[in-house]
């Protein structure tokens, strides 16, 4: 019996996502075919100039421009900014620095530290298990 391996292939939706780019910002050749994996290890190691331009300078997906500005994806669409955004427009905003922004960084903050601190009381509770253990 032989080993038929198919290749991999995904959306365009997917690819983007993939590659951290804005679908709609892509070439229409992009968007309209399907993307093997082949393909976009490719993109990933040499990526063309469109995909540098698009990394560069937007627009950027959502989940982009809210690690750019420092904030969380809900925390966008809280201070309504619900479209991509391109890297001068993103600059615009730190430069702005609203109090939407300034909150909900400060929110982010305090979920990094309460992260941080349920994670190091876990591991005590689990170095006192080991012990116990013992």
């Amino acid at each position: 019996m032989t080993s038929h391996q198919s290749t991999q292939t995904m959306k365009p939706a997917t690819a983007a996502k993939k590659l951290g780019v804005y679908l709609e910002a892509t070439p229409a050749e992009f968007q309209e075919g399907v993307v093997s994996r082949t393909e976009l290890n490719a993109l990933q190691t040499d990526p063309p100039a469109w995909l540098v331009e698009l990394r560069q300078n937007g627009p950027h997906p959502r989940p982009v421009v809210a690690a750019k500005l420092g904030v969380s994806i809900a925390g966008l669409a809280r201070g309504g900014v619900t479209e991509a955004l391109t890297t001068e427009q993103i600059d615009a905003v730190k430069q702005e620095n609203p109090e939407w922004l300034q909150k909900e960084r400060a929110t982010q903050a305090e979920v990094r530290k309460e992260t941080v601190r349920i994670k190091e009381k876990n591991a005590e509770k689990a170095e006192k298990a080991q012990r116990d253990q013992q």
